[in-house]
């Protein structure tokens, strides 16, 4: 079996778009951000700048960073290019995230080219007609196609072939395995395992004492490179949510409350236009000491009323009220999951006369021909509301 899964991943996505479109920043150690980093350029990342730190933070470990506010309407633009290449290149593409996807070449070559000739035919548009530098791995699998595009950055093309897949994973920190996160690291090199061929020696059993039965299934497995989940194409996302950085300023809980009118207002507009409706709200809490915490409320019907999921949401923030107030909340972010079509719901008997659906209808409209800042809630005049942290759309088109 050939190497015919590609993973393209672009380079440090939201600083290169910044640095693209601003010439100044080019070659500068720059983040993007507000109240946290977001996206950090190669050069801040050389002075230990890294994604979701604290801007003060990340000044002192790199006096002299550039901190940007994020353009939204920029990166979803260039998103959108990026993905047009791809499609037009070869029809079989999974995006992952606005700045990612996988794409399936197998069988294909006397249409396309060999894998390693279509990964530079991607790297070399991408560079030509967007202006930004992407990394891109050939594997066999997802897996090792995605850990080989995490190795050769920035900008690089790297094809790891059949027969030398052991020799490539082996040597590597057992970091790159999905999966290991700083704890399950911490008691692996407990017991003196800290490659990823340690993992694939150990075998399953050994492995199962240290971390359990599921974790060492699955760990032993991308070990030995066994990932047999193909590409999908067509895939809508499970769930659709925004967040806002609050940064360090205590804050009430009434501009706490304003924040989640906000994000409340931004993430069922969305749901609407993907025609999409949903049953359960989830808030992401973020406090100053960086615990984080995370409440869910699933409703009777599926729906995407604003006034239902503002309901919910309030009563979910109301149960942290004494923690925000303890302790003081740095992020806050809302999700709407359990997702479906918004036809394939029927209404409830008996209809509710007081629906807002028309009103949510009329000021998605006002949004979407006049932008979104151009109508709002009272609640949230005069507040800052804190630094947005976006939740750019997903590549995939709606339906």
């Amino acid at each position: 079996m050939q190497a015919g899964i590609i993973h393209a991943d672009l380079d440090a996505f939201y600083a290169s778009v910044e640095q693209r479109d601003h010439p100044e920043l080019r070659g500068r150690a720059m983040a993007v951000g507000g109240g946290v980093i977001l996206a950090a350029s190669y050069e801040a990342r050389a002075m230990g700048v890294r994604t979701a730190m604290p801007i003060r933070a990340a000044r002192e470990c790199c006096p002299g960073l550039i901190v940007v506010d994020p353009h939204i309407d920029a990166y979803t633009e260039a998103s959108r290019a990026v993905f047009a290449i791809f499609e037009d290149t070869m029809p079989l593409v999974e995006p992952i995230s606005i700045d990612e996807a996988f794409l399936d070449v197998s069988g294909l070559g006397r249409l396309v080219g060999s894998p390693e000739a279509v990964a530079g035919q991607l790297r070399s548009r991408v560079a030509g007609e967007v202006g930004l530098a992407i990394s891109v791995g050939v594997a066999r699998t997802k897996f090792l196609a995605k850990v080989a595009s995490g190795v050769c950055k920035p900008d690089g093309l790297l094809v790891v072939e059949p027969d030398e897949e052991g020799a490539f994973l082996h040597p590597l920190s057992v970091g790159r395995l999905w999966g290991v996160g700083p704890v399950t690291a911490e008691k692996l090199a407990a017991k003196g395992i800290v490659t990823v061929g340690e993992v694939a020696a150990l075998g399953e059993g050994p492995l199962t004492a240290i971390l359990g039965a599921g974790p060492a299934r699955h760990l032993h497995g991308l070990a030995h490179n066994r990932d047999p989940r193909p590409v999908v194409t067509g895939k809508r996302r499970s769930s659709i949510g925004a967040q806002r950085a609050l940064g360090q300023r205590a804050r009430s809980f009434a501009e706490i409350e304003a924040v989640l009118l906000e994000l409340v207002d931004r993430v069922c507009q969305r749901v609407r236009d993907g025609q999409r409706v949903g049953r359960t709200a989830t808030l992401r809490f973020r406090f100053s000491d960086f615990t984080r915490d995370t409440r869910s409320r699933t409703i009777d019907d599926a729906t995407g009323s604003t006034t239902a999921f503002l309901t919910a949401s309030r009563e979910l923030l109301a149960t942290r009220k004494d923690d925000i107030a303890r302790q003081g909340l740095t992020m806050l972010g809302l999700t709407i999951s359990n997702l479906c079509s918004a036809e394939a719901v029927q209404q409830s008997l008996p209809f509710d006369r007081r629906s807002t659906a028309d009103l949510d209808r009329a000021l998605d409209e006002v949004r979407d021909r006049h932008g979104s800042g151009a109508i709002g809630r009272a609640a949230l005049l005069g507040r800052d509301g804190g630094a947005r942290v976006p939740m750019l759309p997903d590549p995939v088109a709606p339906g």
